[in-house]
């Protein structure tokens, strides 16, 4: 299997968004999938990485750049809606978008990467420790506004 990565475009966004939805049993509007992506397009520190199969869009991970100003703690990457369509896993396309993070987040002066994943995406958590990731002692919290 030939995989090819690359940056989204905005002609991709309606496929990546099937993707996501697919994966994570969503349901964004594609309308407001398009503002977000216009609105942020230009962003050096917000990627839209996606895989592609035979030109069709089997994978996506949002690869979002924090740069900080505070000592002790240097710029990282927060990874978001990393996903590969069921029929095409157990490909390792996940290893290969991983490997390909990581490069991309060192060029771009990250000192780590920092993903969430829900507790019941064993598989996925399994992929993680494989590509190096470790769980680290916190909680995630949200406020909903």
């Amino acid at each position: 299997m030939e995989l090819k990565l690359r940056f989204a475009n905005r002609d991709d966004v309606k496929e990546l968004i099937d993707v996501c939805n697919a994966c994570f049993e969503e349901h964004t509007d594609y309308e407001k999938a398009l503002k977000v992506f216009d609105e942020t397009y230009h962003d050096p520190n917000q990627l839209y990485l996606i895989g592609l199969f035979n030109d069709k869009i089997v994978a996506h991970t949002k690869i979002t750049i924090i740069p900080t100003m505070f000592d002790g703690m240097d710029t990282y990457a927060i990874l978001n809606h990393v996903c590969v369509l069921p029929e095409y896993r157990r490909h390792h396309i996940a290893k290969y978008m991983i490997k390909a993070i990581k490069d991309i987040c060192k060029s771009r002066g990250c000192s780590q990467i920092k993903l969430w994943s829900c507790n019941f995406r064993q598989a996925a958590h399994q992929c993680y420790y494989n590509a190096g990731f470790e769980v680290l002692d916190a909680k995630f919290f949200e406020f909903k506004l």
